[in-house]
């Protein structure tokens, strides 16, 4: 269980640089990591996208340009990231948490969440949540964070998450202790195989997992 209430207060803290220092520790691939959510989430020609935990609305704002006939929804449930939501042009906002979501039973043709899941309190609640209110057939969009399989990578990675990521991103944010903490989660959080079976063991089926930039990060999507 990850604790919601530090996982909050650590967003309202970094919300005014959090965009800025996303782009500087990735070195702008998250960007183009969105454009592949976005790109995989086109294909299919929805009508209703909800974009969960979207923080600043990068990733919704990316779906709403590639699919422009598409209702797009951004919920979040820290306050201060949905104002530099707005601020960055997009409209279409609720507070929302994951793991209670203020919607009917299948309601959305795709749910997405970029970098989300992992804060959130639950992984198979909040997954089981996302499923009760995405449509029969409906998909499901997770973007995150994965360790790659290369053992040398993988430990390259591992040593920069320890030790680079938090001393950046505490310089950008004066708040390195929530970066410590999301480093932390990126190690614990299930990749590749794992949370392809976590997302079939609830409520999803036909799972698929596709490693970006060697596997720092992971495009999921399933079927409900």
């Amino acid at each position: 269980m990850q604790d919601a209430r530090f996982v909050r207060k650590a967003f309202d803290g970094i919300a005014g640089r959090y965009v800025l220092t996303n782009h500087v520790l990735s070195m702008g691939i998250d960007i183009l990591w969105r454009r592949a959510t976005a790109s995989l989430v086109a294909d299919w020609s929805p009508k209703w996208v909800l974009d969960l935990a979207t923080g600043s609305g990068d990733l919704a704002a990316t779906i709403q340009r590639v699919c422009p006939e598409a209702k797009v929804l951004g919920g979040d449930f820290c306050p201060p990231m949905m104002e530099h939501a707005k601020q960055r042009g997009l409209e279409s906002l609720v507070a929302a948490d994951g793991m209670c979501l203020p919607f009917r039973d299948g309601s959305w043709d795709v749910v997405t969440v970029a970098f989300g899941l992992r804060n959130m309190a639950s992984w198979p609640q909040a997954l089981r949540e996302m499923a009760r209110v995405i449509k029969p057939t409906g998909r499901l969009v997770v973007l995150d964070f994965s360790l790659p399989r290369s053992r040398w990578f993988r430990s390259a990675y591992v040593w920069y998450l320890e030790r680079v990521m938090p001393k950046v991103a505490g310089l950008i944010t004066g708040k390195r202790d929530a970066y410590e903490y999301l480093c932390k989660s990126i190690e614990r959080f299930p990749s590749g195989e794992a949370m392809v079976n976590l997302m079939m063991e609830n409520g999803f089926h036909s799972a698929h997992a596709r490693p970006l930039s060697g596997g720092i990060a992971t495009l999921y999507w399933a079927i409900k």
